[in-house]
């Protein structure tokens, strides 16, 4: 249910326990955690966060009833323009069959049939059920149409829901050019990308073993910059390989995946500033090997934790999922789990206003059914939000 407060100003008041993600607004942990707290909204930004007994008087007040309170979830990395669902491949990698780069052909046929209507509505069917599982802010790719308008439409359509934008010509080889790699790199960097750039503000390749190699990659990337957009990379998913290096050289503002890294790879993370995106829920639907966060937290490395939403590799929309995932499979505690779906997912985007709540940032929040925001790794699959505010506005 969608409501709306009139009122300029709001105070949550009666929270057990506040994420504000400011170690100098709480207790000096990552988190910034405040014991019965209060937080105000005033307009659509934070106005003010503390103790409970210290709030300001505001024209409306809201009791979060003894609940948690956290910045909404920050999804970097999603893929939620195209058409159709690949359930019989998922059916088939269960029963035993590999996953490969290939299947994304199959949804790259779908979205070219469908229309923007019916892009449209896939995409926003999507962005409401992230919503009603905490997600605030996402980014979201073309990569199914693998044409200049197809592409370009996909950036449009997604563009009209998100400033989060990404141009992912890139994703693999067009069908049409598979004897001619050469020749699409060419239309990647060339007439599509002029068609795309005005729509995006970020520029992604599928750096793989079956997408692209890393001298493609740093061309499509290289030339994505010169056009005024940043990049942001699919690396080390399937296998070892450039994409992460390259990631940092080129000052990309993710590396996302982050699978198979060895210790030159995890170093120049660590040294860099780009943030490594960690996507467990492709891991879980592929039953690939789970990526290896606690080494890259102990590396010093910025961790974000994203969906990856797709309909052929990781089909999820939930990042409170992705939280309980990373905790059980990816060696991060709860703590640095909720980070990095806030906190960690903001620094992929290179975001200051979102994925925190302290005084100016955006007011975007998540009202959790729980004492304490452990709880989202510690009671897995309950739908826990209880409800979010987006820009000030109550939204669930």
């Amino acid at each position: 249910m969608t409501t709306h407060e009139d009122t300029m100003s709001t105070v949550i008041t009666n929270i057990a326990t506040l994420v504000t993600n400011d170690p100098s607004l709480g207790d000096n942990s990552p988190l910034g955690l405040v014991r019965d707290a209060a937080v105000v909204i005033d307009g659509d930004r934070i106005a003010w966060t503390g103790e409970s007994s210290k709030a300001p008087a505001t024209d409306n007040r809201v009791d979060a009833g003894g609940r948690t309170v956290l910045p909404g979830f920050v999804d970097s990395h999603s893929h939620l323009v195209f058409a159709g669902d690949r359930t019989e491949e998922f059916n088939a990698r269960m029963s035993g069959r590999r996953y490969s780069a290939g299947g994304i052909r199959t949804t790259v046929a779908a979205t070219r049939a469908a229309t923007d209507g019916q892009l449209e509505a896939n995409l926003t069917r999507f962005l409401a059920e992230a919503l009603r599982q905490g997600t605030t802010t996402f980014e979201t790719k073309s990569g199914y149409g693998l044409t200049v308008e197809d592409e370009a439409r996909a950036l449009r359509v997604a563009a009209a829901h998100t400033e989060e934008v990404t141009y992912l010509g890139a994703h693999i080889v067009a069908p049409e050019y598979a004897e001619d790699p050469a020749a699409y790199v060419e239309l990647v960097t060339g007439e599509m990308l002029d068609a795309c750039a005005p729509h995006a503000r970020w520029i992604d390749v599928f750096c793989e073993k079956g997408a692209f190699d890393g001298d493609q990659a740093r061309a499509i990337l290289t030339a994505g910059k010169a056009r005024g957009l940043h990049p942001r990379i699919h690396a080390n998913q399937l296998s070892h390989g450039p994409g992460v290096q390259l990631a940092v050289e080129l000052d990309a503002a993710s590396a996302d995946h982050c699978t198979h890294l060895t210790d030159a790879d995890v170093d120049a993370l660590a040294n860099g500033s780009t943030v490594a995106t960690l996507l467990p829920g492709a891991e879980f639907s592929t039953r690939a090997e789970w990526p290896d966060a606690r080494r890259l937290l102990d590396a010093g490395v910025t961790v974000a934790l994203s969906t990856d939403c797709n309909p052929g590799s990781s089909f999820t929309s939930s990042v409170p999922f992705c939280v309980a995932l990373a905790v059980r499979d990816m060696g991060m505690t709860p703590d640095e789990a909720v980070w990095s779906a806030t906190a960690g997912g903001a620094a992929a985007l290179r975001r200051t206003d979102i994925g925190r709540l302290t005084p100016g940032a955006r007011a975007d929040l998540t009202l959790l059914d729980a004492p304490s925001h452990v709880h989202l790794a510690y009671r897995p699959g309950v739908p826990l939000v209880a409800g979010v505010w987006r820009n000030g506005t109550r939204v669930v």
